[in-house]
């Protein structure tokens, strides 16, 4: 459904963070530089039965603690943890005041049709219920009690990633244990002690490897988006209890800009023929512009 004039959309676009992804691979480049200049080939760090207990064994542990389910939907959230979302809060404070202007001025009713056009489903949702309910606190509670669950579900891959960094050096030690064990019990020329003891510990190496420059920067990044969509969230809270209440743009302008946002009112359209508007404004408070000889709203 395409959005009527004087509205933005506000539907996060997602696009690659190129840079993030070429500094990505930089520890585990630099781990292996350091290798190469103290003279011992990258290719000393392959060691495939380490890499089985300390990758096989932080899956299953995890697989253990968290549903199938889970670990495939954090899988997919670190597929995507390149992806940035474009910061629109502007845009939606923008939208925000277009739409509390018009239900100042003539009521919940008339911002129905532009409400059910936006792409942002919690503020498309949060307004559709606004307009039906008349109690600001039961409204608050509603999108209280959905904004929990959606944080909720924002941090749950986060919280996964970190246990799994919990979980794979224990496996790296584990697995250099078991390297050690299979070393003593191996006899051998007493020169190959020592190259065998090198390979057990490449166990411990994957296991903080992975802790470290994979699982827990994976685990910021997905965190860090979690917290700013319960920004956004809360941003929009905070438009649509003001427009319920028919709050005065301007008071709503200053409650916003509390988010670091500029919230700009866009024109809308004229209300059509016979279309109700409010007997008087409230006393104390500048008028709207209501077109091009007035002054807009700050």
């Amino acid at each position: 459904m395409r959005l009527k004039k004087g509205m933005r959309d506000v539907r996060p676009r997602l696009r690659i963070d190129i840079g993030a992804i070429l500094v990505a691979p930089l520890g585990i480049g630099i781990v292996l530089l350091a290798q190469m200049l103290a003279g011992i080939p990258a290719s000393a760090l392959l060691q495939y039965e380490a890499a089985l207990i300390v990758f096989g064994g932080t899956l299953g542990a995890l697989l253990v603690t968290y549903s199938p389910r889970d670990v495939l939907r954090t899988l997919r959230s670190a597929a995507g943890a390149f992806r940035i979302v474009r910061r629109d809060l502007d845009a939606l404070a923008a939208t925000m005041m277009t739409l509390a202007t018009r239900a100042h001025r003539q009521g919940l009713v008339s911002i129905d049709d532009e409400a059910d056009a936006l792409a942002e489903p919690f503020l498309r949702d949060g307004l559709a219920f606004a307009i039906d309910e008349p109690s600001e606190e039961g409204l608050r509670e509603v999108l209280a009690a959905e904004t929990a669950v959606r944080g909720e579900n924002d941090e749950s891959p986060a919280r996964i990633l970190e246990a799994a960094a919990g979980y794979a050096p224990t496996l790296g030690i584990l697995g250099a244990v078991l390297g050690l064990i299979h070393v003593m019990r191996t006899p051998g020329p007493p020169g190959s002690l020592g190259s065998g003891i090198a390979v057990a510990f490449i166990a411990t190496v994957y296991g903080v490897g992975l802790a470290n420059l994979v699982l827990l920067p994976l685990a910021g990044r997905l965190r860090e988006r979690a917290a700013f969509e319960a920004r956004r969230r809360e941003l929009m809270t905070v438009g649509i209890c003001a427009i319920q209440q028919r709050t005065h743009p301007a008071i709503l302008a200053r409650k916003l800009r509390t988010f670091g946002v500029k919230p700009e009112r866009q024109r809308i359209a004229p209300a059509a023929p016979g279309a109700s508007r409010l007997p008087s404004r409230p006393i104390g408070l500048e008028p709207l512009a209501n077109d091009a000889n007035e002054p807009a709203l700050a």
